[in-house]
């Protein structure tokens, strides 16, 4: 390490050497008076800063402070509703009387601008009293809810929840109303006897939203309200978090102990201030972003940085305007080897500059050209290379499916169904005069399921009470393109394996249907399906099944990667006893892109 070091100040000494002495003054006094300019300039806003970032946190204490004293004081008058309605109202009537209704109305009256509702539940959930709102709704069980089992597992203690929309009355004003519960457990006296019940006290959520809503922190920050497990009680933007466009950093916010703290959110940094509200350990958190290094007024220092930084410009401008002359032509051809690197076809690869640099261009420009010949004849190797796999694949197909045709022809002919053989001789005509297609590896979408009829029409006749089959196109597919002899390979894997175990309720489903820019056709059946270990290979595996099965299936996958590439080709579903389906993925071709494909096939 200690000889790379000195080697590395070596090389700098003869270099430094080697220079003229203008440019050793030029880059000299340059950097002095950069690091002095830099060192001044820092020191003045990082003290800016300092000083506006305590007058923000101070600011945004007092207002949250203020916050808090009005939640506070709001969640207060609501508790001492709660404790009216219980020593008040529920301890001094026995529920047999009836008369606990009016002095429950009495006490909503005097608080209906806050409140929702009031309702006292027996142990079981039903409906004691309640005002305003009385029909319960039959498909709430209050007995279920997180309220109801809170106020009963922990009888000493008020509980809040978060905002939720009251849903265990019929609203007659048929409004949405969103409400903070406050429960507590309470005994009631019915007939003489003492039982459990529980007080529910529905405040509207809209007060406590006005609360925090009204505040305007410092640099456009924000103030949120949670609950002690971090869940969201209020936030200006609390329908753009439910429906995850924002997110916001509440569950941390939920550990901060009270103050003042730093966090980079999001990548942004931010001043979040921490306030306790009293008993229902809820927590206000503001948000403040940091603060500009520099705010409205501060025309002074805007002064004195600018005319640092003009200084700086002016002396670093005079300094190198001479070295540009020795660097520009250097940076074009930096530039055009980017350019090249990137793909372009068209770079100029300049000669000027001085001596030694117009050489490096005309070298450069000599490997650019020998460089584009070599790419040249290695792309009609790949395209001679592609067309051999591609007439591999095709050969394989055709054999295949002329073998087992004929073999279905012969077999009933020998079986005396003439008529029968007839069909299927003409429908294999038909089939093969599809296959041809005048010499088009690309073909309407139309004469390729056309195509499938007529193969699943043999093979229906072969195996006759065995199978139907079923043969549809989605809409938008009418006038598609697809590259040919696709399905029939599916589909005779579909035949001979699918439909193995299957004796007379056998389906294949052809359906072809658009997905944005793609085709897809999926081929289904009902059959025996694919165990997992044989499926997992099924595509991958050049030497197929022991019995013979996914070759044709692999094949076709081949083909469609190497017509159209990666993203497109098969995808096989299968599960036992349940059936298989195959899923073929290609481009949406028109016409003139189809016909552009056959132009340009390798």
């Amino acid at each position: 390490m200690r000889r790379v070091f000195r080697g590395a100040v070596e090389r700098l000494t003869q270099w430094y050497r080697g220079m003229s002495i203008q440019m050793v003054l030029s880059l000299s006094f340059t950097a002095v008076a950069l690091i002095g300019i830099a060192f001044l300039g820092s020191s003045i806003l990082l003290r800016f800063s300092d000083s506006t970032g305590k007058l923000t946190e101070e600011s945004t204490q007092r207002l949250l402070a203020q916050v808090n004293l009005n939640l506070d004081s709001y969640l207060r008058r609501m508790m001492r509703v709660s404790d009216a309605v219980y020593y008040r109202v529920i301890k001094k009537n026995d529920i047999a009387d009836g008369a606990m209704l009016d002095a429950m109305g009495l006490l909503y009256e005097e608080n209906r601008d806050s409140l929702v509702s009031i309702a006292v539940f027996n142990e079981g959930g039903g409906i004691e009293a309640a005002v305003p709102l009385t029909a319960g709704r039959s498909d709430t069980f209050p007995r279920e809810s997180a309220w109801f089992r809170l106020a009963l597992a922990k009888m000493e203690n008020l509980h809040f929840s978060t905002p939720h929309i009251q849903e265990l009355f019929d609203d007659p004003d048929y409004r949405t109303r969103w409400v903070v519960s406050l429960s507590r457990h309470v005994q009631l006296t019915r007939g003489g006897r003492t039982e459990r019940g529980v007080l529910l006290v529905d405040m509207s959520f809209g007060g406590i939203a006005q609360v925090c809503q009204n505040v305007d922190l410092p640099n456009g920050g924000y103030v949120y309200l949670i609950d002690r497990s971090g869940e969201l009680i209020y936030h200006p933007r609390q329908q753009l978090i439910y429906s995850g466009l924002l997110e916001e950093n509440n569950l941390t916010a939920a550990a901060y102990a009270d103050g003042s703290h730093q966090e980079v959110f999001q990548g942004q940094r931010r001043e979040v201030t921490v306030k306790t509200v009293g008993y229902t350990g809820w927590k206000l958190v503001g948000v403040t972003p940091n603060p500009p290094l520099l705010g409205e007024g501060d025309y002074l220092l805007l002064f004195a940085i600018a005319m640092l930084l003009f200084s700086a410009f002016l002396m670093a401008f005079l300094n190198f305007r001479i070295s540009a002359y020795i660097s520009d032509p250097i940076l074009r051809l930096d530039q055009a080897v980017k350019e090249l690197e990137a793909g372009s076809e068209t770079v100029e690869i300049g000669e000027s500059g001085c001596d030694e640099v117009r050489r490096l261009g005309r070298s450069i420009a000599s490997m650019v050209s020998t460089m584009r010949h070599l790419m040249a004849d290695i792309a009609v190797q790949e395209g001679e290379k592609r067309r051999n796999e591609l007439e591999v694949l095709q050969s394989q197909i055709n054999p295949h499916f002329l073998y087992n045709t004929l073999d279905s022809v012969i077999w009933m002919t020998e079986s005396g169904r003439t008529q029968e053989a007839i069909q299927m001789v003409t429908s294999l005509a038909r089939f093969f005069r599809i296959s041809l297609s005048g010499g088009r590896r690309i073909i309407p979408l139309s004469d390729e399921l056309e195509h499938a009829r007529h193969y699943l029409s043999i093979q229906e006749i072969r195996y006759r009470n065995r199978f139907t089959f079923r043969i549809a196109a989605g809409e938008g597919t009418e006038g598609l393109y697809t590259l040919k002899l696709t399905l029939q390979p599916l589909l005779e894997n579909a035949i001979y394996h699918g439909m193995a175990g299957v004796e007379d309720d056998g389906e294949i489903v052809v359906e072809a249907r658009r997905e944005g820019e793609d085709l897809v056709i999926d081929v289904s059946d009902n059959g025996v399906g694919i165990p997992p270990a044989v499926l997992e290979g099924l595509l991958t595996d050049r030497r197929g099944r022991a019995d013979g099965s996914g070759i044709g299936v692999r094949n076709v996958h081949q083909r469609l990667r190497l017509t159209f590439g990666e993203p497109y080709g098969l995808t096989i579903f299968s599960e036992s006893d349940e059936g298989t389906t195959v899923r073929v993925r290609l481009p949406v071709l028109g016409a003139e892109e189809a016909a552009r494909w056959e132009e340009d096939r390798p």
